[in-house]
Formats: structure tokens, C-alpha cells, sequence
């Protein structure tokens, strides 16, 4: 029966179909999230939506580069057992083994190349998510007990990357990384100029950051009068770590706050939170409101995720 011979060789492939079943139930290992058994609300560590978006990138990595070569081997391992087989050999069918290997080779090989630059710039916009984080923690300090410091806070299909409630509002604060390239004498072009509502970085400019900053900020404002019942003032700040601003211009109406982050702390306690900057004052039962409604907000999102 000719029928068997296209139907064997297809045991050849038993011990690699083997070693994948062994390599999907090794995924797992990847996953380092964990869950905490205290039934209390739980908060979110700087970057914690970064941290899972890594998880999932290092187990796209480990999975393509583990099955890949399994992948590419089994047309050339089938076409082993056509050799076995076969009554007759025909090297058209063999060419198209080795297409079908050459291209698996070609597909994974981008794939991992994609895998790498995905997890290289999640890793540097959680470096700098962390670095922001160590700097609003110093207004938690038993000597300023009076801010409150949240980290990755859900929205409404984003995440805010810092919330911090103040006797003088919210700051919604939005964390973003981008490389810092090299001039001709090997030193980092660091300056970035804000213009018009765009930053112009060494060879390009953005709006998108600004964008994003302007929406976590009044998605915020919105959120927490439907919450609180009340107006709760509401800034927005965005933080480029590494980076240096060069203001060009008066700053627009209604655009955010743009700092490089370091002295963050300082910078919210002086700019914004100082009495002699004439910010109103949120009373303690407000603000105890607005907290709760955060913690609400992340413990459910917790849940949800559980």
C-alpha cells in the first residue's frame, strides 16, 4: 500500500513531538508571578505591569528557542523515514524538505530577534520605572507622612505608573524610557527640547508621551469625582529619566509637567505642594476617600487577575 509510505516515516517524529510536550509543560518555570495568600489589599510595586509583560516575553523566548530547532529538524527527520520507506527517491520531494527547513530556520530566527529587542526595551522602561519609584518613596518618609505613593495603578485599558495623593491633589505620573544615542566623539546626546506640546529628542520628535500623560491625568480627574463626589485637583507629570529638558517657549495650557526625575521628591514638595504656591489644601476625610478608592480599585484588578 502506497499510502504507507507517507504514513510511517511519521513515527520518525515521535521523539521530538516528545521532548515539545516536555518543553510546554517546562513553561511554567518562567512564571514568576506570585500571588500572596494575605486576604488585605494589596498594592502594586513600581513597574508591575512592566515586570508581567517581561514574564511573558522571556517565556516567548524560552518557547521559540526551544521548539524552534525541533520545528525546523522535522521535515528533514520525515524525510529520513521517506528514505527508509520509499521504493524510490525523488529529489524534488527531498528540495522541498530542505525549503521547508530553510524557511522554518528564517521564521524562528526573526522571531527571536523580535523576542530580544521586545524584552531589551521592557527592561530598560522598567529600570527607569524603578528609579522613579525609589524617588517618590522618599515622600513617605515618617517625616512626610502626609503624601501617599501608588504604583502601577489600573485604568481603563492602561496603567498609570505612579499615583500620588498630596494635601494638594493627585499627581499622575507617567514613566517613559528611550535611548539615549551616541554623537560622532562617542559621547550621549542626553538633551531633549520641549517645544509647541512635542519633545524633540536627538533625531526625532514625539507628541505620544505627552498624549499619555494628558490622558492618565484627566482619566484620573474623572474617576475620582465620580468616586468622591467632588472636583479633586489633578496634575499631570511626565518623568524621562536620563534625560535633560530644555523648556523652549512658554508651556502650553493643560499640557503636564515634564521632569527628567531626579530630585522628583524634592521637585513635588517645593513646585506643588509648598504653602506658598497657593495649591489648595484636600482635607483628611477626602483624602481618606481617595485612598480608599485606589485600594479598592487595585485589590479588585488583584482578583481579577487571581
Amino acid at each position: 500500500m502506497q499510502w504507507l509510505e507517507y504514513l510511517l516515516p511519521v513515527f520518525f517524529l515521535t521523539p521530538l513531538g516528545a521532548i515539545a510536550l516536555v518543553v510546554l509543560g517546562m513553561r511554567g518555570l518562567h512564571e514568576r508571578r506570585i500571588q500572596s495568600p494575605l486576604t488585605r489589599r494589596q498594592l502594586r510595586e513600581p513597574g508591575q505591569s512592566l515586570r508581567d509583560r517581561l514574564d511573558d516575553a522571556f517565556q516567548a523566548l524560552f518557547l521559540d528557542g526551544a521548539l524552534g530547532p525541533l520545528i525546523t529538524l522535522s521535515p528533514l527527520v520525515y524525510g529520513m523515514g521517506r528514505m527508509v520507506f520509499g521504493e524510490q527517491q525523488n529529489w524534488l520531494e527531498w528540495s522541498g524538505y530542505g525549503l521547508a527547513c530553510a524557511l522554518f530556520v528564517l521564521i524562528f530566527a526573526l522571531r527571536l530577534t523580535r523576542h530580544f529587542q521586545r524584552i531589551r526595551k521592557l527592561k530598560l522602561g522598567l529600570a527607569c520605572e524603578l528609579s522613579i519609584g525609589q524617588e517618590l518613596d522618599q515622600l513617605i518618609r515618617p517625616e512626610q507622612l502626609t503624601s501617599v505613593v501608588y504604583h502601577d495603578v489600573p485604568a481603563d485599558g492602561f496603567h498609570i505608573d505612579h499615583l500620588v495623593v498630596t494635601p494638594a491633589g493627585a499627581y499622575a505620573i507617567r514613566t517613559k524610557a528611550r535611548s539615549r544615542p551616541l554623537d560622532a566623539l562617542g559621547a550621549i546626546k542626553n538633551e531633549v527640547k520641549l517645544k509647541d506640546g512635542r519633545l524633540y529628542f536627538p533625531g526625532s520628535r514625539e507628541r505620544k508621551p505627552l498624549r499619555e500623560t494628558r490622558i492618565a491625568r484627566d482619566w484620573t480627574a474623572a474617576w475620582l469625582k465620580r468616586e468622591c463626589g467632588v472636583e479633586v485637583p489633578v496634575h499631570g507629570v511626565l518623568a524621562l529619566p536620563g534625560w535633560q529638558i530644555i523648556p523652549q517657549g512658554e508651556q502650553r495650557k493643560g499640557d503636564p509637567d515634564v521632569v527628567n526625575g531626579e530630585g522628583l521628591a524634592e521637585w513635588l514638595n517645593t513646585h506643588c505642594m509648598a504653602p506658598e504656591a497657593g495649591c489648595p489644601k484636600l482635607d483628611e476625610p477626602l483624602k481618606q476617600r481617595i485612598n480608599e478608592a485606589i485600594l479598592d480599585r487595585v485589590q479588585a484588578e488583584r482578583l481579577a487577575n487571581i
